[in-house]
């Protein structure tokens, strides 16, 4: 279906943390970067754990342990407990438990996290493809991880041994900028084998179905910075989502979005977990446009047209309620640019 950008939690002019019971939040891009916290993240998330909003931190990246990563978010000024972090980790090693026997052999080419996740299910940790793997799982092994690890999962692989991935972000943001993620490491191994894995990560259901159970959550809001896993992952899992600007995703990938891509909520930061935002309406003077604050928004024959002024991020919730109404299923292929440069996006 074509959705619009909403502004407002239904029925209620209250913030996102009090109109959601439990905020599923991204790391890596909405809550830190290379390991620092991106700016208001702890007075935000402190705000609206105060307020009695239930803050679970949910990634693809399946290096850290829980207990690792509950650790950093502490350090930052966030107080975490291991249980309230769900890992793309913890995701494959249910779905692998589901499917090979108990305390079968997974050969495992990622880091600590993958280990820990596995030992959990009653799984057996190996190293090698003579080692008799019942399953490869392949997830983020940081920078690194030696070049031979891919080449053990590919002779296990081509012997039939069924492959899984914790998640295929190509991406990953930090300090210096954007890194290849595991899902550049999976192609890698899709190109020698032929072979396609079992994905657990977000956007899939293996991720969304591993948050529910793990957090107990009855209205999540997800947050997040990427379109393709973290608003994806929502938009399959049929619940709300807050895009925040502070990643890998731009204005401009934001309005050409597919329906499946986009979020229910948009803002800068982790602030606008704490507002109810403002309202965008439909201009009623038959230009198909909409206004957001001092801004409106209009689908013109080649490009989307901007008039106005104010916030720049009421702009751009102009722009998307009138990119994704003429994109509709597709998306939108209308010129951006010079609306967004108007917002200096």
């Amino acid at each position: 279906m074509s959705r619009s950008v909403r502004t407002r939690p239904e029925g209620s002019g209250r913030g996102l943390s009090e109109a959601y019971d439990t905020a599923l939040l991204d790391l890596d891009g909405v809550v830190y970067a290379g390991g620092n916290a991106i700016a208001h993240a702890v007075d935000s998330l402190a705000t609206a754990r105060a307020g009695g909003m239930h803050l679970a931190y949910v990634t693809n990246n399946a290096l850290r342990t829980p207990d690792t990563v509950a650790a950093h978010l502490t350090e930052l000024g966030i107080p975490t407990d291991a249980d309230d972090v769900i890992t793309s980790a913890q995701a494959v090693a249910r779905l692998i438990a589901e499917q090979v026997p108990s305390g079968a052999r997974v050969l495992v080419i990622g880091g600590e996290g993958l280990r820990v996740a596995l030992r959990e299910r009653g799984l057996e940790p190996v190293e090698s493809a003579e080692d008799d793997p019942a399953a490869v799982v392949q997830g983020f092994g940081g920078p690194e991880l030696p070049w031979g690890r891919f080449a053990e999962a590919c002779y296990a692989i081509a012997r039939g041994v069924p492959w899984y991935a914790s998640n295929t972000d190509l991406t990953i943001p930090g300090a210096r900028g954007i890194a290849p993620g595991n899902g550049a490491a999976v192609e890698v191994v899709r190109i020698a084998t032929g072979a396609e894995p079992q994905v657990a990560g977000k956007p899939l259901p293996p991720m969304h179905r591993e948050t529910i159970l793990r957090t107990g959550a009855r209205r999540p809001l997800v947050v997040g910075d990427r379109l393709d896993t973290d608003i994806e992952g929502a938009f399959n899992g049929e619940v709300d989502s807050l895009l925040v600007l502070t990643g890998v995703t731009d204005g401009a990938q934001l309005l050409a979005a597919p329906p499946r891509h986009r979020p229910t909520y948009v803002d800068a930061d982790l602030r606008g977990l704490l507002t109810g935002q403002p309202e965008v309406t439909g201009v009623a003077d038959g230009s198909g446009g909409f206004r957001c604050g001092g801004w409106t928004a209009t689908a013109g024959g080649e490009r989307l047209e901007l008039e106005g002024d104010g916030v720049a991020l009421d702009g751009l919730r102009a722009l998307c309620a009138a990119a994704w109404t003429a994109g509709g299923e597709a998306g939108c292929e209308l010129d951006s640019g010079k609306a967004l440069a108007r917002l200096g996006l």
